[in-house]
């Protein structure tokens, strides 16, 4: 039975690959063909991109933007731009420096290369201080 959005299957693979196996000896020791193992796990990937959107927009809906982060602004600068405007409407941010900038990295990996975020990213926050982006 599928609880959540991964099935046992998915979760399977998903944990051979952490492990560093490839799709191949996946494939042997669940006794399916790679490509069926190429399947499930984008399959797995595609479920948690999706969740992650939605999570992302409940997140938001009690968060007031924020600002926008640049492309092609370093994160250095970044996490400056969030503490300033932060300070403008009178909420602390809950993360010190180094917190703050590693997860604005996390959250958004396909958007940072190195120091540099590469496309736009929209920051909301709550009366909490906690950060979310979109």
């Amino acid at each position: 039975m599928k609880e959540g959005l991964l099935t046992e299957r998915q979760k399977e693979v998903l944990r051979y690959r952490k492990q560093g196996l490839t799709q191949q000896q996946i494939a042997d020791a669940i006794k399916t063909s790679k490509a069926n193992v190429c399947t499930i796990e984008k399959s797995a990937v595609e479920n948690i991109r999706k969740a992650r959107e939605t999570l992302d927009f409940v997140n938001t809906l009690d968060a007031e933007e924020l600002c926008t982060l640049d492309a092609d602004d370093d994160l250095f600068k970044a996490v400056h731009t969030i503490y300033r405007e932060a300070e403008k409407i009178g909420i602390k941010v809950r993360y010190d420096s180094v917190t703050l900038m590693n997860r604005v990295r996390t959250q958004n990996p396909e958007k940072i290369h190195a120091r540099h975020i590469h496309d736009s990213i929209r920051v909301y926050i709550n009366t909490k201080g906690d950060l979310f982006f979109e």
